[in-house]
């Protein structure tokens, strides 16, 4: 199912320091696979509620992870999960190495369904971090940098080396921190928001004008809108910041 399964002490250990801040950290660990990195969290004191797709893997948890008391194991797909129901209201750390074809849907899954998270702590691939983190005028600065930047705020922890995982991917991963924001860093419709931040790099090729336009705005509101932020319609969507996006968002939502 395209997992790479984590098996460095010392990576593991890292990650467990950055989940478990305090004795019984309330724990969703997303994918735990053969069980390393659960056993990890569970050393630093955490408590821990695992939920895995693969069935098959369910006797290899039971083997690798007995005697562990503050552990729960869920076969399911996070995607379809109550989480709500699994973790209550109360905070709880969000913490994965997950297969990397679904990284992003899974990270905006969890920032779009406003649970009560304190932070994700996820093994990515490097190029993702590096996205979530970038800053407007670099070519990794894209709908998901605005996304994460948005909700959280993203620490990158270390990076790891394919020879870490087994079987080793072909490409080099990175840990990553995003502790949730209590509010949102800029002041704008969050429908309103994302829907501009959607049109704006939908095209990166185009001009801002025109992929507003593109993304069902009109020639007149566009024009409006930019001229009325005092924003250059010229300009891309990658050299926008987070306030300018909701200058946007308020000027389009009047």
């Amino acid at each position: 199912m395209g997992q790479n399964f984590l098996i460095d002490p010392q990576v593991i250990e890292d990650i467990a320091a950055v989940a478990v801040q305090e004795p019984g950290e309330r724990i969703l660990e997303v994918g735990p696979g053969i069980g390393t990195l659960t056993q990890g969290l569970l050393e630093a004191g955490g408590d821990v509620t695992a939920v895995e797709l693969d069935s098959r893997l369910l006797p290899v948890l039971e083997e690798t992870l007995a005697g562990y008391e503050r552990l729960k194991v869920v076969q399911g797909d996070i995607l379809k999960t109550d989480v709500t129901a699994l973790m209550g209201q109360e905070k709880f750390t969000l913490a994965a190495n997950l297969p990397y074809y679904i990284t992003t849907p899974i990270l905006m899954h969890f920032l779009e369904s406003r649970l009560p998270i304190r932070c994700m702590v996820t093994m990515v691939q490097r190029e993702v971090a590096l996205r979530m983190v970038a800053t407007p005028g670099g070519k990794d600065y894209g709908a998901l940098s605005v996304a994460i930047q948005y909700w959280t705020e993203p620490k990158i922890i270390r990076n790891v080396s394919s020879s870490s995982f087994i079987p080793a991917p072909e490409v080099e991963s990175t840990v990553i921190c995003c502790t949730l924001r209590d509010k949102p860093p800029v002041d704008a419709d969050p429908k309103m928001f994302f829907r501009v931040v959607k049109a704006s790099f939908a095209q990166r090729r185009k001009t801002l004008g025109n992929s507003l336009q593109s993304g069902g705005f009109s020639k007149e509101a566009v024009a409006a809108a930019l001229s009325a932020a005092g924003i250059d319609s010229q300009r891309r969507g990658e050299t926008l910041s987070l306030s300018e996006f909701s200058d946007l968002a308020s000027h389009f939502g009047r």
